[in-house]
């Protein structure tokens, strides 16, 4: 969707690209393939604010979900619809050394951060198999595409939700040039994420009153909290020079371009069928701290004069580089979003409030 943030004034004024996913399985489309359970903690907090979510209850549902490839462990799932891979036998020399570095900067190496324990330093499992990206399109969509009872229309955008007697009936939607409706014999699913779905509910009359008010849309329910509660985690990167070859001698040369491609055309191997995140992984910095604190990033490539929001793979630094970036696991900053205009079409403003607190 290509969304900007407002202009924030905890980062000098300054907007923040946020890409979201206008495509078939969404974000998981247009992501970095990392996977990631969350920390049995998190799941307590949700737990004690919603009986049924805590780590014993989403557990089981985790192991039945993957499809694990690499070392056989009780806690991992094989055989589920997301395949998750191990890219121990494919990473970049530099990833080791990372591990390394961390080990003596104090971090122990972690062989898997979704097993029982989660701090240490990692090489990411992405959502991949053979090679391919596997995004909730790929791995829950495409399997249920022959059912009777489903029916799929891409190119199609939900203008507002359609109520009768305070009750969601249907949804009207956009597709070639056309309105349209879906009627719902059951249920309405909202699930366009933490900015489509607060949107298509304040245009369609639910959400802080005043905010309707000042758009000309008539209130059928004010409801303050609709577009409240917005969290991001701020991440930083850090580039470095490297003082041996890095996947900047591999991507940016002709010759390496074409051998890259076509091992990955032909095998389906390669930097092409891996993550750009090679290495990370979770530590604590407070030892008051019940999970980890930071979440670490590291990626055998770097990019000093990419464009906002992008990472031009195959137009890496010409010199031998790196990344390593972080971002908080739990950041405290409040933010918020609202609509812009009535019209469907045009982004709402998104206000991150990145960095006002002092724990943050």
């Amino acid at each position: 969707w290509k969304y900007v943030t407002e202009p924030d004034p905890n980062l000098n004024d300054r907007p923040i690209y946020w890409p979201r996913g206008k495509v078939l399985g969404g974000s998981s489309s247009i992501n970095a393939m990392v996977y990631v359970r969350g920390h049995q903690n998190d799941y307590a907090e949700w737990n004690a604010a919603a009986p049924g979510w805590g780590w014993s209850d989403v557990e089981p549902i985790f192991r039945r979900m993957e499809d694990w490839d690499g070392p056989a462990h009780p806690g991992r799932g094989t055989g589920g619809p997301l395949a998750v891979h191990d890219v121990s036998n494919d990473v970049h020399p530099l990833t080791r050394v990372y591990l390394a570095a961390a080990a003596e900067a104090g971090f122990p190496t972690n062989p898997d951060y979704n097993g029982p324990e989660m701090e240490g330093a990692s090489l990411y499992q992405i959502t991949t198999k053979g090679g391919y990206r596997a995004s909730a399109a790929r791995c829950y969509l495409a399997p249920a595409r022959r059912r009777a009872n489903l029916e799929v229309r891409t190119g199609a955008q939900a203008t507002r939700i359609l109520f009768g007697c305070r009750r969601a009936v249907g949804v009207e939607y956009r597709h070639k040039c056309r309105i349209r409706t879906a009627r719902a014999r059951a249920e309405v699913i909202l699930s366009g994420g933490a900015i489509n779905s607060p949107q298509l509910l304040q245009l369609s009359g639910i959400g802080p009153g005043k905010v309707l008010q000042d758009h000309g849309i008539e209130t059928l329910l004010d409801a303050p909290q609709v577009g409240r509660n917005l969290q991001d985690h701020l991440g930083s990167d850090n580039h470095y020079v490297s003082r041996v070859a890095s996947l900047n001698q591999q991507l940016g040369p002709l010759l390496g371009k074409v051998k890259v491609a076509l091992n990955y055309a032909y095998n389906r191997k390669g930097p092409l069928s891996l993550s750009l995140n090679q290495g990370g992984g979770f530590v604590k910095l407070s030892d008051q701290s019940p999970g980890p604190d930071l979440q670490l990033y590291f990626s055998p490539v770097s990019y000093t004069r990419a464009p906002v929001g992008v990472r031009p793979l195959m137009s890496p630094d010409p010199f031998p580089g790196m990344l390593m970036g972080f971002n908080p696991c739990k950041p405290t900053s409040v933010g918020h979003l609202q609509i812009r205009s009535p019209d469907p079409f045009v982004a709402p403003e998104l206000h991150p409030n990145y960095l006002s607190t002092d724990h943050d």
